[in-house]
């Protein structure tokens, strides 16, 4: 995901519950809510006329368009709408970032076993535990790259703050994705030259009509790329602080670091400038825009796909696999061994700077994988 202003919230599942019995919507709710086949239809409409691959595009509408005409739509909201439309969705192909976002009153009406109130999280804080963690290493969890000043200067401060540093940890293991932003007040302190970090290529159709999220972001430069497609390039440039450029580099990943995470972990990886360590990233790799679809319901439509300059290759599905595989629970432990840390002493902090989200890879809402 690319581009905050576009970002639709993560919706998550409390770690280790079973899917939740749906409560009918309240008479006044449904009357707010525009019909369930106007909101397939206008996702399918988007679909086809967006998605990066406009081969898939046209399936997922069709898929969409057959729900609509054998009623399967019918009298569906909230979690129920959406289990049915990313069920059909997912049985043509699925997608780390089609998920169809319900209205908040609709997904609160979800109960759990026994008439329980779910379990839900406030919003993540963007920047965490930010600071030394051991003599020479800094250590910051980034769980998102938002469209926020604020945070952008955040990120630039930490990596004032931590110039002298021999090592720096950046943990992305319950990072969900985000803009370039806070990348790009990072990676100039890391790179002791222009370095070609990765290739971000948009649909034509949506570039041409200025819909390209990340036209005229400065660190993106053109290239050339797939017909049918914009391609352009995201480029380190380095500041004129040489201080961090030898310093190690480590990057916590899990199943759960997904989106921008991920290319961030990419263009580490890519470019040998930091070490991977953790479990494969969550496999979603499309970026693109969120899109209104009425009645407070939304989608988030992917209209380009980020990759490797050299391969070609992007993480859909797979995710980018670490350097060091390691249980994501103890990648901070490895990180600090590495750097010469006594192992009791790299537990105890690794225990002390352990993330409160879930680490593990997100089921696709609508497969029987997740009950749907």
């Amino acid at each position: 995901m690319i581009r905050s202003p576009h970002i639709l919230p993560a919706l998550l599942l409390a770690a280790g519950t079973a899917a939740a019995p749906l409560l009918a919507p309240s008479p006044a709710l449904a009357a707010e809510e525009a019909s369930a086949d106007a909101i397939a239809g206008k996702y399918a409409e988007l679909l086809e006329r967006d998605y990066l691959y406009p081969e898939t595009g046209k399936k997922y509408a069709d898929a969409i368009r057959a729900g609509i005409a054998a009623g399967r739509y019918k009298g569906l909201s909230g979690e129920a709408l959406g289990q049915a439309i990313d069920s059909d969705i997912n049985a043509v192909s699925p997608d780390g970032h089609l998920r169809l976002r319900v209205p908040e009153a609709a997904a609160g009406a979800a109960v759990a076993p026994g008439g329980a109130a779910p379990v839900r999280r406030p919003p993540k804080v963007p920047v965490e535990q930010a600071g030394w963690i051991a003599p020479g290493i800094a250590f910051v969890r980034f769980n998102v790259f938002p469209n926020d000043a604020a945070v952008t200067a955040q990120a630039a401060k930490f990596m004032a703050d931590h110039a002298d540093a021999k090592a720096i940890i950046f943990d992305i293991r319950t990072h969900n994705g985000g803009g370039l932003d806070q990348m790009d007040v990072i990676f100039p302190w890391l790179f002791g030259k222009d370095t070609r970090l990765v290739t971000m290529a948009t649909r034509a159709s949506v570039d041409a009509e200025g819909g390209s999220p990340i036209s005229g972001v400065p660190s993106m430069r053109m290239a050339k790329g797939d017909a049918d497609m914009v391609a352009r390039e995201h480029w380190a440039t380095p500041n004129a602080d040489a201080r961090l450029r030898d310093a190690k580099v480590y990057v916590l990943t899990s199943g759960a670091s997904g989106s921008a995470a991920e290319h961030f972990a990419l263009a580490m990886k890519h470019s040998g400038r930091g070490t991977l360590v953790g479990a494969p990233t969550a496999g979603a790799n499309h970026f693109g825009r969120g899109e209104d679809l009425g009645g407070g319901y939304g989608a988030f439509i992917p209209v380009g796909r980020t990759y490797d300059p050299v391969t070609g290759k992007d993480w859909e599905g797979e995710g980018v696999l670490p350097d060091i595989a390691v249980a994501p629970a103890d990648a901070l432990v490895r990180a600090l061994t590495e750097l010469g840390v006594a192992p009791a002493e790299a537990k105890t902090l690794s225990d002390a700077h352990m993330p409160s989200w879930p680490m593990e890879r997100r089921k696709p809402r609508g497969t029987k994988a997740s009950g749907g």
